[in-house]
């Protein structure tokens, strides 16, 4: 119950709007351990919506839902890490959160892995796993990991070099809008011959997102 109105004060249904008020009632419920509580006032602290941004409040909060196994609370702990809010940047425990999340099937913790890994900012740099973390979301739908996972088989990182699959990732990003996508898919194609491209876009007509 006190979860419930503190959500009711922050959207201000059939009461007056107060954030003030959601949170000392989510304070209340998540000392009694009422997981979406914690989880919502995490994101109250983060937001700094009519409340002061206080990222060290938010860390707390997140910390005490991920270590009870919330892929989205472990998810915002890992990027509280890796941008160094709240806590002391530390892109090790970033990645330990990330991952626990991703394993849950977060698709943010899975691209922020292929990511990390990409750049090696900080852990050692993996292309195989970079590739197969974008891959999972990719598979998903999300543009952004396809554009990523064809620039991966473009020039053959964490894997053999295939320029039919980079354009066949590159084309299902392009028809979702990605603009870099498809320039780079019409610049890729006039290295492919008609029988690789038109195999590409069979592949990219019949291809249907994997559910999550």
């Amino acid at each position: 119950m006190p979860n419930w109105i503190g959500e009711k004060r922050e959207e201000g249904a059939g009461v007056r709007k107060s954030v003030a008020e959601a949170v000392k009632r989510y304070r209340l419920a998540s000392e009694h351990q009422h997981v979406g509580a914690q989880f919502d006032l995490s994101v109250l602290y983060t937001n700094g919506d009519e409340l002061p941004k206080n990222d060290t409040e938010a860390v707390k909060w997140f910390r005490l839902v991920a270590e009870q196994g919330n892929a989205g609370a472990q998810f915002n702990l890992g990027l509280m890490y890796e941008v160094g809010a709240g806590v002391p940047k530390n892109v090790a425990e970033a990645l330990k959160w990330y991952r626990l999340a991703a394993d849950q099937g977060c698709y943010r913790a899975q691209f922020n892995l292929g990511v990390m890994y990409t750049k090696g900012d900080g852990i050692p740099k993996n292309d195989a796993e970079a590739v197969k973390w974008f891959r999972l979301v990719a598979e998903l739908g999300n543009a952004g990991a396809q554009f990523n996972l064809g620039l991966m088989y473009e020039v053959g990182v964490g894997g053999p070099m295939d320029v039919e699959e980079a354009y066949f990732w590159w084309n299902l990003a392009a028809a979702q809008g990605h603009e870099e996508a498809k320039k780079n898919r019409d610049i890729i194609g006039k290295r492919m011959t008609r029988e690789e491209i038109t195999e590409a876009q069979r592949r990219s007509a019949a291809w249907k997102p994997r559910k999550e």
